[in-house]
């Protein structure tokens, strides 16, 4: 009796997929293990593995199709069996669909970078084109790399991710620098509009947002910090050699750790019948990829150096504007961090994400006069905004976590006292 391959939860958050492209085609071998179909989740470009063997008999769905979870997107048995639509029969509900997943399969990165085999030049195809995976050839066009100039390592000189890691691009943005851009949309001539399909990320904040802004109490307190001495000491940091260049966020994120750890009160989720206070400080950044947002989540902040989150930050940032974040990289964070400052916010209010019960929206640093120690003077100045769950923080203990992150940020020593 066929198999039934249906579309895996491959995130936490997954409740659909959208199959970018078929890896095996009907009539092919399949092994457990093979790569059947790259699929688009809420996050990431993740793989749809086999989890039995035989041949693909029919691939229920086409390139292209978007697919809720346990949806069947394939069938796998013996050579020549008749095959229906892929719906399960009676039979097939008890012993037809494909075994439940173990651990979540690598993302596509992953499994590229663990694929060996010797480079070979990039081969085109008959029409000119070269070769090469899905992944690759968006990550080439966002960082403007000629696949053509590459030497493609994958099967028939495919060019894969390892093979874009060598190829020179724009210098890589700090995970406090500028966002990615949105796409640039294309007008046509004489039209009105044009009308764009939610992509999986987008789909996911869409709900996400609702989710938080209506059932959510929610109130904003805000606070200016002065940041001189923080400024001295990030200018400081700069000649202390090699390493990851320490920025603003890096700083922040640090002061932020410290704070939660001295007011456990803000580390914590909501959780409907139950209020869940963290006793571990993991700080979850927010980064603008394209056509969304992501939050990936530096673990233990508060026990790493400035120089680890430094490094740490960097990577997550440039590995989710790739979409090649591991799904526990991106959740369980128990406090938000969003900064606008790199585009010349003053201040702004963040939606929380949940379960987290609170977030912290940051502006630019500004020169701006203010009256100092009894003097009228020009200060640099950085206005925090914290939204808080109220069903979990109340004001005062909201006031209290942002009055030590403030001390904190105006005496950097208190963040390694």
């Amino acid at each position: 009796m066929a198999t039934r391959v249906v579309m895996e939860a491959l995130s936490p958050t997954m409740e659909e997929g959208r199959l970018v492209e078929w890896k095996k085609q009907e009539g092919e071998a399949v092994a457990v293990g093979d790569v059947l179909a790259e699929v688009e989740t809420d996050k990431a470009v993740m793989e749809l593995v086999a989890r039995a063997a035989g041949t693909l008999l029919k691939q229920v769905v086409p390139a292209g199709a978007t697919v809720p979870v346990s949806e069947p997107v394939a069938l796998i048995g013996e050579p020549g069996e008749a095959v229906d639509n892929g719906k399960p029969t009676p039979a097939q509900k008890q012993q037809g669909t494909q075994p439940a997943p173990g651990p979540p399969p690598a993302p596509a990165a992953e499994a590229e970078r663990a694929a060996a085999s010797a480079p070979a030049a990039a081969a085109p195809t008959p029409e000119g084109r070269v070769k090469a995976s899905p992944l690759a050839r968006r990550i080439a066009a966002e960082r403007g790399i000629d696949l053509g100039a590459l030497a493609g390592s994958g099967p028939e000189g495919r060019v894969v991710l390892r093979d874009l890691e060598q190829a020179p691009a724009a210098a890589p943005t700090h995970a406090g620098g500028p966002p990615a851009p949105h796409p640039i949309l294309r007008t046509p001539e004489g039209a009105a509009f044009t009308d764009v399909p939610l992509n999986q990320l987008r789909k996911t904040i869409a709900r996400r947002l609702v989710q938080s802004i209506g059932p959510i109490p929610t109130f904003y307190l805000t606070t200016e910090v002065d940041m001189e001495r923080a400024w001295d000491a990030r200018e400081a940091l700069k000649t202390l050699g090699d390493g990851p260049k320490v920025s603003f966020n890096d700083i922040i994120l640090k002061a932020v750790a410290a704070a939660l750890r001295q007011h456990p009160a803000c580390n914590a989720w909501w959780q409907d019948d139950h209020i869940r206070y963290w006793h571990e400080v993991h700080v979850s950044m927010a980064v603008a990829i394209e056509d969304g947002l992501i939050t990936p989540v530096i673990r233990n902040t508060d026990l790493k150096s400035l120089r680890e989150i430094a490094a740490e930050s960097l990577d997550l940032a440039e590995r989710a504007r790739e979409r090649r974040l591991k799904p526990e990289e991106y959740t369980g964070g128990t406090f938000s961090v969003s900064n606008l400052g790199m585009l010349d916010i003053d201040e702004f209010t963040a939606v929380i994400n949940p379960p987290e019960a609170g977030i912290l929206a940051v502006g630019r640093i500004v020169e701006k006069p203010v009256v100092h120690e009894g003097q009228l003077t020009v200060r640099r100045r950085l206005r925090l905004t914290m939204s808080c769950d109220h069903r979990v923080i109340d004001g005062a203990t909201g006031a209290r976590f942002l009055k030590t992150l403030k001390a904190m940020l105006e005496n950097p020593l208190a963040m390694v006292w």
